[in-house]
């Protein structure tokens, strides 16, 4: 099984997509995609999300597409039907994680404590949503987990946006950052995609800017 972190090979952002329109689903991953994303998480949470996975990836080839918010075996396995190049969920029971495993697709399964981050840490997964990061202790909490399982790496979401983006994406066990900050509410109804993308492009410039700063320390010892 390939790691997510390979399959999204540097990319730096995970935007999440909620619809409840398939046509609508592919403005707005064109519309990321314009911006310089280069994988988007359609959500599990509308009637036609599997319906949205398929036309991405039918209208929008070489994006990326994943499915989240995957909950049991019958979803899992019918994202891979529908198309989903890789699978994210908010929680790590044994049986999610087993079905998960069982679609042979990369994944990043949702842990909150360092309890949760251990058992799937056993099951040889260390690539890990920490979810609902803000509210679980945010950069702090993921800085704290490093020395104890430093072979983990984490997709942070939840409560993530432009203004601590950057605190995120500095910590050297963070992989990709997800969130829904990409697609806020007044653009989607007035379906400002032009909005999706300026936010897509500032996004990523703050994404580049950290990464230059990881790396200048790197360069000043090869120099």
């Amino acid at each position: 099984m390939k790691a997510l972190s390979t399959l999204l090979n540097g990319s730096p952002l995970l935007p999440i997509i909620q619809t409840e329109q398939p046509e609508q689903a592919v403005a707005i991953a064109r519309a990321m995609q314009e911006g310089g994303v280069k994988a988007v998480e359609v959500v599990l949470r509308t009637p036609k999300a599997l319906a949205a996975i398929s036309a991405i990836r039918a209208a929008l080839p070489e994006l990326l597409v994943g499915a989240g918010t995957v909950l049991n075996a019958e979803q899992a396995q019918a994202c891979a039907w529908a198309g989903a190049q890789f699978l994210v969920s908010p929680a790590a029971t044994t049986k999610l994680l087993e079905a998960m495993l069982s679609t042979g697709l990369p994944l990043a399964p949702g842990v909150q404590t360092v309890t949760e981050m251990a058992a799937a840490h056993e099951m040889g997964l260390n690539e890990l949503k920490f979810f609902p990061a803000h509210l679980s202790g945010g950069p702090g909490l993921l800085s704290a987990v490093r020395s104890i399982l430093p072979e983990v790496q984490f997709c942070p979401t939840g409560g993530i946006g432009i203004n601590n983006l950057a605190a995120y994406l500095a910590l050297p066990n963070v992989f990709v950052v997800g969130g829904s900050w990409l697609t806020p509410a007044a653009a989607l109804q007035n379906a400002d995609y032009d909005a999706v993308r300026r936010l897509t492009e500032q996004s990523l410039q703050i994404a580049a800017d950290v990464l230059a700063d990881k790396q200048a320390p790197q360069l000043k010892k090869t120099a």
